[in-house]
Formats: structure tokens, sequence, C-alpha cells
């Protein structure tokens, strides 16, 4: 039984359901969702551990590195870039796009070099991965976030690589949208790490 037009507008017969909405996610959204969840659930654990053991006493206290807060404000800043980029490629502006994607990862790579410099600092006031187990949470929670910035580095290449090779427009922003989520992930989490160290030293 066919449809009838009523006034240019199409009528179901009868007794017939039509089809529903088939939701899909994208891959890359899922993948990187699921990343997240991931990295949320093993810091929770750790955090947890850090309490629990911090609980117990024997925990030695120490100065954080002033260069800890320099490398936060770094990569507030490359978050900043990162959301230009965004904004940039939705709006077709290639130039801008690869001038953001440029900084942001500039910045994250000075990040991740003050970082190694606050690891160095602390090593100067006594502090080792092998020691007090204060100092041993504070270098494995710094070295995991580390680790993580470093795959967001690996991203921000493939979509460096992929805006020269044109194929990042507003037409096909997955990719600098995924990165967007992935690095605001990381900015978000380091700032929660780092009061939390700070908090709980």
């Amino acid at each position: 039984m066919s449809n009838k037009n009523i006034k240019g507008h199409s009528v179901t017969p009868i007794g017939v359901q039509e089809p529903a909405a088939v939701l899909s996610v994208n891959k890359w959204k899922f993948i990187i969702w699921l990343f997240i969840i991931t990295i949320v659930m093993l810091f929770a654990s750790q955090t947890s551990a850090y309490l629990v053991r911090r609980a117990e006493g024997n925990w030695a206290e120490f100065e954080v590195p002033q260069i800890f807060w320099y490398s936060t404000i770094v990569l507030i800043i490359s978050s900043v870039s990162m959301q230009w980029a965004l904004i940039s490629t939705k709006k077709n502006n290639i130039a801008n796009l690869k001038i953001a994607v440029g900084i942001t990862f500039t910045f994250g790579v000075l990040f991740l070099i003050m970082q190694y410099l606050g690891w160095q600092n602390l090593q100067q006031q006594g502090v080792f991965l092998k020691g007090n187990p204060s100092g041993s949470f504070f270098y494995i929670f710094t070295g995991l976030h580390m680790a993580h910035l470093l795959l967001g580095l690996g991203i921000l290449t493939a979509t460096l690589v992929m805006t020269f090779k044109k194929e990042v427009n507003a037409d096909n922003t997955i990719l600098v949208e995924v990165c967007a989520t992935a690095w605001h992930f990381l900015d978000i989490l380091w700032i929660y790490l780092f009061v939390f160290l700070l908090y709980f030293r």
C-alpha cells in the first residue's frame, strides 16, 4: 500500500511503522571518551591509595618547586590555543589552525621540560622516587600525567600533519574535536592533581 501525499506531506499507512532512527557515535569520539574514563578511574584509585597511605603516618613534607606553578600556567595557555584551533577549524581558517596547533604543541613540550626540571629540583631537596612515600607518589602522579600528555602530543602531531595535507577543514573537524577534548581533559586533570598534591602534602 503506497503512501498518500496530502498537501506535500507524506502520510504513513495505518499499521505500518516507520523505521527508528539509528543513533551513531563517531568511533574516534567513542575511543577518546573511553580513554578519558579509563584515566579517571586510574587516578581515582591512585589518589585514594595516596590518602590511605598518608593517614598511616611516616609522611615527609617538602616544598613543591615553583616551576610546577609556572608549568601549570603554560598548560592552561596551551588549552586556550587548542580551543582557538577548534574555532579556526569550524570557521575554515586553516592558516590560524596551523598556528594554533603549533602553539599548543610547543607549549605542551615546554610543559614536559618544566616538569622534568621540577623533578631535578625535588632531587636537590633530597626527594626521590625511591624514598619516603610522599615523594614517591608525587613522582608517580606527575610521571603518569606526563606519559598521557605524550599521547596528547601524538594526537596533536597527527592533527598538524593532516592539516598540512589539507584533510582538515570545516567539513572534516573530527580530528581537531578529538584532539581538543583530549587536551582540555589533560589540562583539567593536571590542575586537579596539582591542587590535590598541594593540599594533601
